[in-house]
């Protein structure tokens, strides 16, 4: 199987690139996977494989992809002009694409004229078990002393903290910006992603907020297409990557514990704050309706 071909960002930089050596490529990653559904380079044959599998078991998973990254770059330019956030922890970051949460942040800062300017003005964390992602990230961010990205796995809350707060950029006596997009339901019931949330949450400040987007199965009695949808997808997943669990709505809203829910509450992901689309903003991607129910997100704060 070949090789992967250099990041473009390390060809315009002249950087030298060598392929993190556990990577396993006979196996999909969801890292890569997700960067093929947004349109990135960062995959092999295997994960190519996936993705299109799915995508012909249920047409529109493309979609899913596309909608959680709009939202959570929604949720971020939210926490960062209406809650005043200025560090955030994300979790299960996947590969560097366009419209990363670092620059969302920093362009929001500038935009509400609460920045000089200076790219050290916002704090970001990544954190993601893949190999791959920490390689691309600290090749991409190997100047950049506001942002980095970190090595550890959501099952391991404590270690994700502990790793994060190493970094010197998570202050977690002040309020973070936790983001869980579209990592919860890669984990499996027997790992406890109630308790590993529950770990995070409670080891944050009065004043963070949590993002969560989720896949969701509908209740058949009310949206019987969206449920089956749901199904066929879960057993695509499940079958090929070995993760991906569509849980229900109250399933989901769980994760947030006893954090209340900012308005519009935990909703189809189109539904969250919506705005005018334009492809040249960060978050304008509106999903198609066929899949609007099957995957659902929201943001709660810490009393």
């Amino acid at each position: 199987m070949a090789g992967l071909d250099p990041p473009e960002f390390l060809k315009r930089t002249g950087q030298k690139y060598r392929e993190p050596p556990e990577i396993d490529m006979t196996r999909p990653s969801i890292a890569r996977v997700y960067s093929y559904y947004l349109g990135g380079k960062d995959h092999f044959e295997v994960d190519r494989e996936m993705a299109n599998y799915a995508e012909g078991v249920v047409p529109g998973v493309t979609d899913l992809a596309l909608g959680n990254r709009a939202f959570v770059q929604r949720a971020t330019r939210h926490l960062t002009a209406e809650a005043g956030l200025d560090q955030f922890l994300d979790i299960g970051s996947g590969l560097p694409s366009d419209g990363n949460v670092h620059e969302i942040v920093r362009k929001t800062l500038q935009e509400r004229g609460r920045s000089t300017g200076s790219p050290h003005e916002a704090k970001v964390v990544y954190v993601d078990s893949d190999p791959m992602v920490l390689a691309h990230g600290r090749a991409l961010l190997a100047d950049d002393r506001s942002v980095t990205v970190v090595r550890a796995d959501l099952t391991e809350p404590d270690e994700v903290l502990a790793r994060a707060v190493g970094t010197g950029l998570i202050d977690v006596e002040r309020p973070v910006g936790l983001i869980l997009g579209g990592i919860l339901h890669h984990l499996h019931d027997e790992q406890d992603p109630a308790g590993c949330t529950r770990r995070l949450l409670d080891a944050l400040a009065p004043g963070s907020h949590v993002v969560i987007s989720h896949f969701c199965r509908p209740d058949a009695s009310r949206a019987a297409r969206s449920a089956e949808r749901a199904e066929a997808l879960e057993r695509a997943f499940r079958e090929k990557l070995g993760t991906g669990r569509w849980r229900t709505e109250a399933e989901i809203a769980a994760y947030f514990h006893d954090w209340p829910l900012v308005p519009p509450g935990l909703v189809p992901l189109n539904d969250w704050h919506p705005q005018a689309r334009d492809g040249l903003r960060a978050g304008s991607y509106s999903m198609p309706v066929r899949n609007r129910l099957i995957i659902v997100g929201g943001v709660a704060r810490k009393p």
